[in-house]
């Protein structure tokens, strides 16, 4: 997001350009949460500058969000045709499917965060042997 707060609303005719900004980002997001779920049972194979990179993106991403939502509901107040008004509902929908995935990512980044090759890396050997201990405990013994 730019380092002004001032944001430059887009007259009703940029509409397929906002649409097309709201879908890309939802597939873009989308296949970053399945990248970072197959990491899921390995965080060990990620390292902290990449989890901060990802929430950096994402939390970004969140801002733009927030000005989507923004950008739709002025072009609501314009009176839109019954076709405009239409891709507005579904651009509503699409927005809110990408806050809830970017969501998802960030909290996924944030639990992957306690197993990087970083924090490991950073354990001391009695720590480390502790929670390979408890990882490999069968649930009944616990």
């Amino acid at each position: 997001m730019p380092k002004t707060n001032q944001v430059n609303w887009q007259p009703i005719s940029q509409m397929p350009l906002i649409a097309s900004m709201i879908t890309a980002s939802l597939n873009d997001t989308s296949e970053h949460l399945g990248t970072l779920t197959k990491a899921k049972d390995r965080p060990h194979l990620l390292d902290d500058a990449t989890i901060d990179r990802v929430e950096q993106v994402h939390t970004e991403q969140m801002q733009y969000i927030d000005i989507y939502t923004r950008q739709i509901a002025r072009w609501r107040t314009a009176k839109p045709s019954a076709v405009q008004a239409k891709e507005l509902d579904r651009m509503e929908k699409q927005n809110q499917q990408l806050r809830d995935v970017t969501t998802d990512v960030l909290a996924l980044a944030g639990e992957l965060r306690k197993g990087t090759i970083d924090r490991i890396l950073g354990m001391s050997d009695l720590e480390l042997g502790l929670q390979t201990l408890l990882r490999t405990q069968s649930p009944e013994r616990r």
